[in-house]
């Protein structure tokens, strides 16, 4: 608590912010109408032409009956929009290091605080993941308050409601629910704020899987996503109309859409900027690709492990020539080096990005093929496999897939038909033992069925 002695505030202050320690911690000592004063900021999160306007007004238009209170003071005498008081010494020097500029003032038991903070911020461009053929083409920053506004700036509604929560001990990260208020699921909307309460972690060190780590403590070892990550506004804004939460969290590009369904997942903003024919395609599209994906190479695999089985319009891929290595290591072998190549990818200069693809697609099929490690057809299938994982933008979903994919390459190799049948039921049991935050089935609704909402989810119907 502060009292009555500038001296004493001024120390506590300095000594809780320990600003002689940090260079960027600034401390500007002023002397307004004959009275001494300091104006505590960080350096590169105060807008300096705000601040500078606010001192002017300080030095030329102040009379000695703005000093009778804080309280009148911050509502007479500060020409500026967001200002309050407080005396709690914590919550000034969070407020000072997330970008507040806090003004002491000489006979004054409160802190004026100043909300002119501003963040380095990169322009709303449009996101590389969540990109669309029709529809807006901006996107979610790094900068909270931004991303509140981008989804504000579409629902001009009185219901929406941003609610704001301070997570971490060290790190004191914002995080902003936003929901509408008569639409939202309130037993959710409950849960998430006693978990958010709950959590006690220092700090958000990966962001929001930190955070998602800290909602989602069971079930760890599913490899399916607990949420939805979007970058569009667009997509955030429509989640939030149909009664979802979305979650926002400072310094992360992203939205987390709640509660989510695999269906939800895999849904993208280009089924809704086309007409419903279209939309339904591109949808129903989709979802083939994605049961393609996962069950390509584990069927060719058994095809060739039983080849009575096999009907006569799909013997042509079965494989007569015996090969150097057998076909199950050769499709484990390119998992692992497809994984490896865009691992690379994302680590090499762009300059060197298309030698690099050049040369990694030549060593992946004409060489290798030629020096017996692998044949045309395993490098067919996993091509496939692998444009397949891109037509869906999750990437914690298309890893989610590969697990399955190689759990049924595995068993498949090891125990022939019993193991495939072993693999498809063990990957339909995490699916459904994935449940979201609110309780509901991962494959609701198709688990349990809902038959109007299962119809919503597969086909693209007209806008109401």
């Amino acid at each position: 608590m502060l009292t009555k002695s500038y001296e004493k505030n001024l120390n506590s202050l300095k000594n809780a912010l320990r600003s002689d320690k940090s260079f960027d911690l600034v401390e500007r000592d002023l002397i307004i109408l004959g009275r001494k004063a300091a104006l505590f900021f960080v350096d590169g999160f105060i807008k300096d032409d705000i601040a500078e306007k606010i001192l002017e007004y300080f030095y030329k238009n102040l009379s000695e009956e703005n000093f009778s209170s804080p309280e009148f003071f911050a509502n007479s005498a500060v020409p500026y929009v967001e200002v309050e008081t407080n005396d709690d010494l914590g919550k000034i020097c969070t407020d000072v290091l997330s970008g507040i500029s806090a003004l002491l003032v000489e006979g004054f038991d409160k802190i004026i605080l100043l909300d002119t903070r501003t963040y380095p911020q990169r322009t709303t461009a449009e996101p590389d993941n969540d990109k669309v053929l029709r529809g807006s083409h901006d996107g979610f920053t790094e900068t909270l308050i931004l991303n509140t506004a981008l989804i504000r700036r579409r629902i001009r509604d009185t219901d929406l409601t941003v609610e704001s929560h301070c997570i971490g001990s060290a790190s004191h990260t914002d995080i902003a629910l936003v929901y509408m208020g008569k639409r939202v699921d309130k037993k959710l909307l409950q849960t998430l704020r006693k978990k958010l309460e709950a959590i006690t972690v220092p700090s958000l060190t990966m962001n929001q899987q930190t955070l998602i780590e800290a909602l989602y403590r069971g079930r760890w070892y599913n490899p399916f996503p607990k949420v939805k990550h979007t970058e569009r506004p667009d997509t955030a804004a429509s989640a939030v109309l149909d009664g979802n939460i979305v979650i926002l969290v400072d310094n992360a590009p992203s939205a987390m859409l709640m509660p989510t369904s695999i269906f939800d997942v895999l849904e993208e903003a280009d089924d809704y900027y086309f007409s419903p024919v279209v939309g339904t395609y591109l949808k129903l599209s989709r979802y083939l690709i994605t049961v393609v994906s996962v069950f390509i190479t584990p069927l060719w695999l058994l095809a060739i492990q039983n080849p009575q089985l096999c009907p006569d319009f799909l013997r042509f891929v079965i494989i007569d020539e015996p090969q150097n290595i057998p076909i199950f290591w050769q499709l484990i072998f390119m998992e692992i080096g497809i994984d490896g190549l865009r691992l690379a990818a994302l680590n090499t200069p762009n300059s060197l990005t298309t030698p690099l693809s050049i040369i990694g697609a030549i060593a992946l099929s004409e060489f290798a093929v030629e020096s017996g490690w692998v044949c045309m057809e395993a490098i067919l299938y996993m091509a496939l496999v692998t444009v397949a994982n891109y037509t869906q933008p999750n990437y914690e979903l298309g890893y989610s897939l590969k697990f399955c994919r190689v759990l049924l390459l595995v068993l498949t190799y090891i125990f022939n038909i019993w193991g495939f049948a072993a693999a498809f039921v063990i990957n339909l049991l995490v699916l459904c033992l994935n449940r979201t935050l609110s309780g509901k089935s991962y494959l609701y609704p198709l688990i349990p069925f809902n038959a109007h909402e299962f119809l919503r989810k597969i086909i693209r119907v007209k806008s109401r």
